[in-house]
Formats: C-alpha cells, structure tokens, sequence
C-alpha cells in the first residue's frame, strides 16, 4: 500500500516540473522575443538650462503581460535631476524612479559626479506595447573657459533597456545579452536577473546640447571693477553720512 501511494507521490511530481519547466521554457522563449524585437530611442525637449528627456520604450509583440521593463539611465555631471520633481511626476504618472545618490542642486558641473536613475514603468502589457518616459533635467553651471569657448556640449546617452519574466529563470542562453541584476521594484530592497539588450544601446549614439559657459579672461576685469565700485559706493556713503552727521 505505501509501495502504491509512494509511486503515484513520485509520478505526480515529476508530471509536475514537467509542466512547470515546459512553462518556463515558453516564458523564456517569449522573453527572447521580445528582447529581439523591442528598441528604445531618446529625444530632447525645451531649451536652455531646463530641458526635458523623453526615452520612447517600442516593446515586443502582443501576447506578454507579465513583462517587466527597467531603464537605467547614466547621466553625465553637466545636469542634475531634482529629486523633489520627480517625486511629484511618479505620483502623477505610470512610472517610478530610483535614485542612486543623494543629488546636491547647487554645486557646478566641475565639483561633482554623474549618477544613475533606475526608472519602473508601472503597467506593460499586450495593450502598452508604447512607453513614454518624461524625465525633466536641468544644466549646471560649468567652470569659466580660457581659452574663448562660450559654449560647452553635454552628452545625454540613451538609457540601457532591461527586461525580465518572473517565470523565466533560465538565464543562461540570452547571449549576447548580458544579465544584470538590479532592483525588482523600485519599493523592494531584493534583487532580481534583468537581461538587458546590447545591440540597441550599440547603435543609439549619445544626444548633446549646447550649455553657456563662462569667460574665463574676464575673470580679473570683472573682479577688479567690482571691487572699485564697492569702494566708491562706500566711501561716496561715508561722505553722505558725515555731511548729514548721521555718524
């Protein structure tokens, strides 16, 4: 009796990761899919110090709605993002973002670093196979040039598109796309295996604009006649005070 309950025990089980590994062999291979047939392209938006980066997400076909899709962009340290901002713009859109550094408004480009934000768009499927993301960022002041350059270019590269199915697991067959592992969600501490696509990062080059940038021969004029008008405005305000005995 337990010889017979032991084997239909034995028989179930392996009729059951049959399926399950049959399952996950089909979500991998949608997962492939996918990666092969989706882009990413980047466009720039206003003018000036304040501008707008929009990064259009064209996934894969219909028929997927457990996709999961991160973009992880690496900002140079001409611009900042300011975090207060993106905090209002998750509440108000189809997507979160992730910090990865604390980001200081005030310092200019030459004193800090670049940094990276881990973007979450919230509902793909079948019927959003078109993401949009709409990051604003802002120009920092760069260090006076010497050598007569009034314009300096910042190089805004495309973010790196990754992707992954909570029930493929089989990760190893993906190549040439690496797998990387990031955040699961942008509330969750845990990681997870993100695959993420190579050759649409290859043929996407960097998109630039133009930032102003100081004259650095002008530096000794502008500090000297400062400090003779602030000299004169005091000592033509002494005058007027002693004249008036204000003093």
């Amino acid at each position: 009796m337990y010889y017979i309950l032991f084997s239909v025990l034995t028989f179930l089980s392996t009729c059951y990761c049959s399926v399950e590994k049959e399952e996950n062999q089909d979500d991998c291979d949608l997962l492939k899919q996918w990666i092969e047939s989706s882009s990413v392209s980047v466009e720039l938006n206003k003018k000036g110090f304040h501008r707008e980066v929009i990064t259009t997400v064209e996934l894969g076909p219909d028929g997927l709605s457990d996709i999961r899709v991160l973009l992880v962009h690496r900002w140079p340290r001409g611009v900042f993002v300011d975090p207060y901002q993106l905090a209002s713009l998750s509440n108000q859109s189809d997507w979160q973002i992730l910090l990865d550094s604390a980001i200081d408004l005030e310092v200019p480009a030459h004193e800090t670093s670049g940094f990276v934000t881990y973007v979450y768009p919230s509902h793909v499927g079948p019927a959003n196979r078109l993401l949009k993301v709409t990051i604003p960022v802002h120009g920092r002041y760069h260090e006076p040039s010497f050598v007569g350059k009034t314009f300096t270019s910042v190089d805004i590269e495309p973010p790196e598109l990754l992707l992954r199915i909570e029930k493929c697991t089989q990760l190893n067959s993906f190549e040439p796309h690496a797998v990387v592992e990031a955040r699961c969600t942008v509330n969750s501490s845990s990681t997870c295996l993100w695959v993420k696509i190579q050759h649409h990062q290859q043929e996407l080059g960097p998109t630039s604009f133009q930032l102003p940038v100081g004259d650095g021969s002008l530096v000794t004029p502008v500090c000297g006649g400062t400090l003779l008008v602030t000299l004169s405005c005091c000592v033509a305000l002494s005058k007027y005070l002693w004249k008036h005995r204000l003093i």
